[in-house]
């Protein structure tokens, strides 16, 4: 059945039904990490929502090319364009090259998200592969008349925009007459015409690392300038969907739109979307900040606050910390704390128990209850602006029926059993990407297991009890393990 999908988009402010530019087709941007420290909870929140729409977008049979960049280069320590280059720094304080530092940290953050189940993005460009395309963006933007190039650094005209296009602000809600009026000149600006103009293209000072040659300077683009460039490369413009999170709508995906109309005449995109914040006591948490706990220390429990209190009460699986995220709307805020995780482990363990127990369930003739309308239910949930909530709290009403069967309470035919077992299997694993983690911990127990069988067959094989080595061979064989001798001793595996 087809099904109309609802998504929250931020540029009206309002639910719309998703329908693709191209029918059958998906182009998806969601804005990566910048890569110079280590992924915390913040970050498994974007990569988290956005998974979800992919997968279920997928479900739902579109072909998606779904785009997350990497930023390593040209995102400053103040969105204002001040500070120094946020790669760069810590390369400088750990002796590095930048490239070492945004390669070391790439992988610690693909290494977490893929602990999370978080699946690979089609495509993933990294901003400093793209130089040329920015310096193209740049230079259009100029010969529209819409950027001034400043002391070798190059600078959106925010006024001139707004003047000819009246649009600047429009998906944040901010106003340009209150920017005029009350941004002050901040230090170190100097060279703009107008505070609030940002950078396309930054001059680089002479200590500064990461450097590329330009028409204006030897520089590095500005933080905005990557995901246009890209977003257009690889999915066309405009596209469907550009996500991420809530703190880039101002000035990241304001400044992104502008610079697309002011190069293109037309937006990037057709739909915005952004998940809200995690925040730990009311405040959000971020690298720039201080407050965060990487994921890392999420699944070994091991992270202390800065007056050396212990914060995490135990380590929590990436499981349940994709449960904690998807137990809320992805437009709410989640608020951390060890309670809150542990209700999450419960609730998550709660789902797999009632999978497991579906599978040992006796069929009776006759169902004594209904269970044809939770898929329904759960596609009613997802179709509205993707409501993992509701669908979770359907998987426990469907979990109470399944105990309640098991307990000899109530009876299911072997299709209502199997109608559960699909509801569980699309919107569970396929659709909110969890996963069973006691059987992935499963798989190293049986490892030990059949290793220690193994030593039991090769002793007495050793001492020439053949009756014993032949009697464990022939066991496992009757099981489906198949045993193989070699010169290097016996191995196993599923026949």
């Amino acid at each position: 059945m087809q099904q109309q999908f609802l998504i929250y988009n931020t540029l009206s402010h309002q639910k719309e039904l998703f329908t693709p530019i191209t029918p059958g087709r998906v182009g998806m941007y969601v804005c990566g990490p910048t890569v110079y420290g280590d992924a915390h909870l913040g970050h498994a929140r974007p990569a988290i929502t956005f998974d979800v729409l992919y997968r279920y977008l997928q479900h739902l049979g579109y072909k998606v090319r779904y785009v997350r960049n990497i930023t390593d280069v040209g995102h400053l320590e103040h969105d204002a364009d001040e500070g120094e280059d946020k790669i760069a720094k810590k390369a400088r304080l750990e002796q590095l090259e930048p490239m070492e530092v945004a390669q070391y940290y790439t992988n610690r953050y693909h290494a977490a998200m893929d602990r999370l189940n978080v699946l690979r993005p089609s495509i993933e460009p990294h901003a400093s592969g793209h130089i040329i395309e920015q310096i193209e963006l740049v230079q259009k933007i100029l010969d529209a008349g819409l950027a001034y190039v400043s002391n070798g650094s190059v600078y959106f005209d925010i006024r001139k925009y707004q003047e000819e296009t009246h649009r600047y602000g429009q998906l944040s809600g901010r106003v340009i007459d209150e920017m005029l009026a009350t941004t002050r000149e901040l230090d170190g600006q100097e060279e703009k015409r107008f505070a609030g103009d940002f950078a396309l293209w930054k001059k680089a000072s002479p200590e500064h690392i990461m450097r590329w040659p330009s028409p204006w300077s030897d520089g590095f683009p500005g933080w905005h300038a990557e995901c246009t460039a890209m977003g257009a490369k690889y999915l066309g413009s405009p596209f469907d969907i550009h996500g991420g999170g809530m703190d880039l709508v101002f000035p990241h995906h304001e400044s992104e739109i502008a610079q697309c109309v002011a190069s293109t005449g037309h937006a990037p995109c057709k739909y915005w979307m952004h998940n809200n914040m995690i925040t730990i006591n009311g405040q959000k948490m971020g690298k720039s900040l201080g407050n965060f706990i990487t994921l890392g220390e999420f699944f070994d429990g091991s992270h202390k606050d800065k007056d050396g209190k212990e914060m995490l009460a135990q380590p929590y699986g990436p499981m349940t910390i994709r449960f904690f995220i998807l137990q809320a709307h992805y437009r709410s805020t989640v608020d951390f704390s060890n309670e809150a995780l542990q209700a999450a482990e419960k609730g998550y363990n709660r789902l797999m128990q009632a999978f497991k127990t579906l599978g040992s369930l006796q069929p009776s003739k006759e169902s004594s209850v209904d269970v044809k309308g939770y898929r329904q239910l759960c596609y009613d949930a997802m179709n509205d602006d993707m409501n993992t909530p509701i669908v979770i709290s359907h998987l426990f009403d469907a979990a109470r029926v399944i105990n309640t069967v098991n307990d000899h309470k109530a009876t299911l035919t072997q299709e209502d059993i199997d109608e559960l077992k699909s509801v569980f299997q699309i919107f569970v694993f396929d659709v909110m990407g969890l996963r069973d983690e006691a059987s992935s911990d499963n798989t190293a127990l049986i490892d030990g297991l059949m290793q220690m069988i193994l030593d039991v067959r090769a002793t007495a094989k050793a001492n020439k009890d053949w009756a014993t080595s032949d009697k464990i061979r022939d066991s496992l064989s009757a099981l489906g393990i198949a045993v193989k001798d070699g010169k290097d001793g016996a191995t196993w595996e599923l026949k």
